[in-house]
């Protein structure tokens, strides 16, 4: 009887996060992180370590010594050099049918993406866009420069 009361809370709590927006808009997760590497979140800039949770509208920054690597939910890798800013504008990831949205701006710096499942199965539904292009996905593994002092 006891063990079937720790089994409910269990199962409660599970769907308490799942339901949770702070569960819904995590996109993944710091894995990499060497030198000045931050996140700004909600006007508040956060170290951001190894195990760290990236979330939608995050705007993950590098600094002159830094680089970063994020792995999304749906696996997509990416890795950004130094003096880069990246913000994850869209992500939505079913991982039952492994279908989702993708849409991540590259202001300034270099970023190199693996991509991941919602590519490989719907990769019109992947973009990658600076302050000057749009990229469509139809490979797995590019990298994209962008020069100046973007910002915004």
């Amino acid at each position: 009887m006891i063990r079937s009361h720790w089994a409910l809370a269990g199962a409660a709590a599970v769907s308490i996060l799942a339901s949770s927006p702070l569960w819904a808009e995590q996109a993944g997760m710091v894995k990499v992180s060497k030198g000045a590497v931050s996140i700004e979140r909600e006007g508040r800039k956060l170290a951001a370590g190894v195990g760290t949770p990236v979330q939608v509208a995050d705007r993950v920054r590098t600094g002159p010594d830094g680089s970063v690597g994020v792995t999304l939910r749906d696996n997509t890798l990416l890795s950004a050099g130094p003096n880069s800013l990246i913000v994850i504008d869209r992500f939505a990831y079913d991982s039952v049918t492994q279908e989702g949205k993708i849409s991540v701006g590259v202001r300034k710096g270099t970023l190199a993406v693996a991509s991941g499942r919602i590519a490989k199965r719907t990769p019109e539904s992947v973009d990658f866009h600076t302050p000057t292009s749009i990229l469509g996905v139809r490979g797995t593994e590019f990298v994209i420069e962008v020069e100046g002092d973007g910002d915004e």
